[in-house]
C-alpha cells in the first residue's frame, strides 16, 4: 500500500474511499484468520463443539471474554495466550483503519501548491 509524498497532490475523495475499502478488507482478512486460530484453539483443547469453540475465539477478540468454564489446565492457558493475542490484533486492526485517514489529515496540512 502506497501512499502519496507530501510534494504529490492529495489523492481523489474516490480513490481514497478506495483505500479504505482495502484497508477495511485487510482488517477482515486478519480476524476472519484470527478467529479461526482461535476456533481451532478451543475446539482443541477445551474439547469444546465447533460452535460453542467460534463463539469463545469471537467473545475474547470482540473484548468480552470467554464463555462458560474452562475445563483443564491447557484450555486456560489457550485462553491466556488467545486473550493477549487478542489485544494486539486489536491495537493492529486499529491502526490499520486510523493510518489513511491520519494521512490524509497530515498530506492535507503538508500539501504545497506550486
Amino acid at each position: 500500500m502506497k501512499y502519496e509524498h507530501r510534494g504529490q497532490q492529495m489523492l481523489p475523495r474516490r480513490h481514497f474511499v478506495n483505500r479504505l475499502v482495502l484497508h477495511a478488507a485487510w482488517g477482515g482478512v486478519a480476524v476472519a484468520l484470527s478467529d479461526a486460530m482461535g476456533t481451532l484453539g478451543y475446539h482443541h483443547f477445551a474439547r469444546f463443539n465447533w460452535v460453542d469453540s467460534f463463539l469463545n475465539a469471537s467473545m475474547l477478540l470482540g473484548g468480552m471474554g470467554p464463555i462458560g468454564e474452562l475445563p483443564n489446565d491447557q484450555s486456560k492457558l489457550f485462553a491466556a495466550f488467545f486473550a493477549l493475542y487478542s489485544g494486539l490484533v486489536f491495537i493492529l486492526l486499529a491502526g490499520l483503519m486510523l493510518a489513511p485517514v491520519f494521512h490524509r489529515v497530515l498530506h492535507h496540512f503538508h500539501w504545497e501548491e506550486k
